[in-house]
């Protein structure tokens, strides 16, 4: 019997486009070697400081990378045996999760400055408010691990973003997830509430990702392979298998799960109010924005093909989901649910653009944004205005104790007029008011939707925002228009850390909205998938 030899073909590497991608994952690891052999009482600094430049440098060799002139248009490559996608929408999405990734972490930072009234802060004591628990939060014993575990999500969430292969999709959705069941725990306050919302997210996540891993499966016995330049093809050749339209449905039920669309948000509301507030703001932005991005690169590189199966079924999921979170929302009375239910609406709205499918390649119509840049500029408005948000959820206080019943914020307006006005901004901007971030996105989205043969659903998004003005409407008026009837909450001085967030949330959001042009030519610019050759 002859032996038939397979030559082995060394994985391609480009070190340099890889570079921020291999620099916060290496971050993450030295954060791990940091919390085992570092003194506790420097521990808190260094893994700060780490974090802090780990991001910092990674972003600037996304800029590097942007301007080198040794990546000539359209500028791409495939790595590690084509699994991995570097391209303009991989750097896009790199940018914006290790940026506002930068911003959580500057909120982590204040908030166990501040360890008397952190929800980070360590003890060794079971019952909240303990002798042992005040004396931990003294003595200044923090929650340091945050830091890691909140650098290791990003880098899952940049693998997830550059996936070409289904089972890279699949490891870059755990290893985003792993840290995130860990953070939603580690309240203080509320400890039970906060352990609750984990063990269901942790339920709730590992049912989603098997759903998914079956929808590789199927997948794979449909083209056997695992890269999608093999599933285009596939897709392509053999429209209607029952195979692929399974895979199809069961991958789609577990990143929809992860961006928090209707029927599969349950576990948002809960979360949200559950999780430590700064890790609240990090699950709202970050997580949300590598879910959308790991769905656009699949649905639309891979699966484009068989855009008239899944696009009417994503325009349902659409509207359910801006209808179910704008009409739940309206009658919340914890501003964190509030806030939670309106992110589900929000990911209802970037599912708007999605479904329209507007590319270069699809007609889309001279001087307009494509979907893609669309969701990229909704991304941007939206993570502008929830990290602003919840930064000043941090600050409403009484005694030491985050306040989040909306019946305590009555009034605030009045007592603390010039956070209340920054908090405005960033509900007008949710609520897609005119010079906001927010109606640029917003309008760019249905553009995006109609031009790509979705009238109907641009107009019944239209429809779903007006409804969803009255969710931020009704914060308006208790916080300016409502007198306390009980006890009122205080909004405490914001240390520098938090105001550095807030500006730069404010200016994003409003400048953005004024002068949105410079951003969309960009977005615009990086907004093609790339396939490998002989896709």
């Amino acid at each position: 019997m002859m032996l038939t030899l397979f030559e082995f073909i060394p994985p391609s590497l480009d070190y340099l486009l890889l570079a921020p991608f291999l620099v916060v994952l290496g971050t993450a690891c030295l954060g791990i070697l940091v919390e085992a052999f570092v003194p506790r009482k420097p521990r808190f600094i260094v893994q700060l400081v780490l974090a802090v430049l780990g991001l910092i440098m990674a972003l600037v060799l996304i800029v590097w990378n942007w301007g080198s002139p040794n990546l000539a248009d359209p500028w791409s490559d495939v790595i590690i045996s084509g699994t991995v996608m570097i391209d303009g929408p991989t750097m896009a999405f790199w940018a914006l999760l290790f940026g506002f990734g930068l911003l959580a972490i500057i909120l982590f930072a204040e908030r166990n400055l501040h360890a008397g009234a952190t929800s980070f802060t360590s003890s060794a004591a079971s019952v909240p408010g303990s002798n042992a628990e005040t004396e931990a939060a003294d003595a200044g014993l923090v929650h340091t691990e945050v830091f890691p575990l909140a650098i290791f999500a990003l880098s899952g969430a940049g693998l997830l973003v550059a996936a070409n292969d289904l089972l890279v999709l699949f490891i870059g959705l755990e290893i985003l997830s792993l840290p995130l069941y860990v953070m939603v725990g580690l309240a203080r306050h509320r400890r039970v509430v906060s352990q609750e919302a984990s063990l269901k997210y942790f339920l709730l996540g590992a049912m989603a990702s098997a759903i998914l891993l079956f929808g590789v499966a199927f997948l794979f016995g449909h083209t056997g392979s695992f890269d999608y330049a093999a599933l285009s093809r596939g897709v392509t050749f053999s429209f209607g298998d029952s195979l692929l339209l399974a895979g199809i449905a069961l991958i789609g039920v577990g990143l929809l799960f992860k961006i928090g669309a209707v029927p599969f948000h349950s576990w948002v509301p809960d979360v949200y109010q559950g999780a430590p507030t700064p890790v609240t703001a990090f699950m709202s932005v970050c997580t949300k924005t590598a879910a959308v991005a790991a769905f656009l690169r699949l649905f639309y590189a891979g699966l484009g093909g068989m855009r008239l199966t899944w696009q009417p079924v994503l325009a349902g999921v659409a509207i359910l989901t801006i209808l179910v979170g704008s009409i739940i929302a309206i009658n919340q009375m914890d501003i964190k649910r509030v806030l939670a239910y309106s992110a589900v609406s929000h990911a209802g709205f970037i599912l708007v653009p999605l479904v329209g499918a507007a590319t270069l390649t699809s007609g889309m119509m001279p001087g307009t944004a494509s979907s893609v840049a669309s969701i990229m500029f909704y991304l941007v408005a939206y993570g502008f205005a929830a990290l602003g948000a919840f930064a000043i959820v941090t600050l409403v206080r009484s005694q030491g104790r985050e306040v989040t019943d909306l019946a305590a914020w009555a009034g605030i307006g009045k007592r603390d007029p010039v956070i209340a006005v920054i908090f405005l901004i960033f509900l007008l901007s949710m609520a897609g008011i005119p010079l906001t971030a927010g109606f640029v996105g917003k309008y760019i989205a249905f553009v995006a939707a109609w031009q790509g043969g979705y009238w109907w659903l641009a107009m019944a998004g239209v429809l779903g925002a007006i409804i969803a003005v009255y969710i931020y409407v009704r914060v308006v008026q208790i916080m300016f228009f409502k007198d306390p009837d009980g006890p009122t909450a205080t909004i405490t001085q914001a240390g520098p850390a938090t105001w550095i967030v807030m500006i730069l949330c404010v200016i994003g959001t409003v400048a953005f909205g004024i002068v949105p042009g410079p951003l969309l030519d960009l977005l615009q610019s990086v907004s093609t998938f790339i396939l490998p050759a002989g896709s």
